[in-house]
């Protein structure tokens, strides 16, 4: 198993389990003692709407997209505590890293986490009822506690949606990095590549950067397509403001 690949995964410990005080019982569960994982990155983030919006963005249409937008956001459980309204991101890396750590987390839908897989995290989770404007149920939020990337793909995505490559230690940057030679600025859902009020640097010349996001970010300036939305390399560098 020593030169078994190591793979990442993405781990969000959401509103409900910084509500409930489950951040050190989470952080146990997962501890390289009993995971064999390393923990390659945290941050606390204060959830912007397109942050959310971007993490869940396959489900967009659905009933329940702004609920779980809002869940994220943690404008859920603390609708009036600006202060307490962020998440804990974490980056964990070792073999089987997806598997393990989604072991541990246990099925996705709390009362399923209950029968399946008794005093797994999500176990602790709950279903809490969507409803329209009328009152009436339409829908199920699932409060479970924590977030675990589903497959490599998805994880590369996640991390690089959550973390700037400076956030993580240079041994533990999982995908390539490399130096902007220009300047990008964000406003109003487009991209700049010189400032103007109100704008927020995304990058600039110099800074380090995921290669796929200065790629997708030349591109964008160029007009032409790009596999990586700018609202999704956005996301993480208006995070906090």
């Amino acid at each position: 198993m020593e030169n078994a690949p190591k793979t990442q995964t993405l781990v969000l410990f959401k509103p409900d389990s910084l509500k409930n005080s489950l951040a050190g019982f989470l952080m146990s569960s997962l501890s390289e003692i009993n995971t064999g994982l390393l923990l390659a990155g945290i941050k606390s983030i204060q959830v912007s709407r397109l942050m959310a919006e971007e993490h869940y963005s396959e489900h967009k249409g659905k009933g329940f997209f702004p609920s779980v937008v809002e869940y994220l956001m943690g404008l859920s459980h603390f609708a009036d505590e600006p202060k307490k309204q962020w998440v804990i991101a974490l980056v964990y890396e070792g073999v089987d890293a997806i598997k393990k750590v989604r072991d541990v987390a246990g099925p996705t839908n709390p009362i399923n986490a209950r029968i399946q897989k008794p005093g797994c995290i999500r176990s602790l989770g709950a279903l809490i009822p969507v409803t329209d404007s009328t009152g009436k149920t339409i829908d199920n939020r699932i409060d479970n506690l924590i977030h675990a990337s589903s497959s490599e793909s998805d994880a590369e995505k996640e991390i690089k949606l959550w973390f700037k490559p400076n956030e993580i230690p240079t041994a533990l940057r999982g995908y390539p990095t490399v130096t902007s030679l220009s300047s990008f600025y964000y406003s109003n859902g487009n991209l700049l590549t010189s400032y103007t009020d109100g704008a927020v640097c995304l990058l600039a010349a110099g800074d380090l950067a995921w290669k796929s996001d200065l790629d997708a970010l030349t591109a964008i300036a160029s007009g032409k397509p790009s596999p990586v939305s700018l609202d999704a390399i956005a996301a993480k560098y208006i995070a906090n403001l």
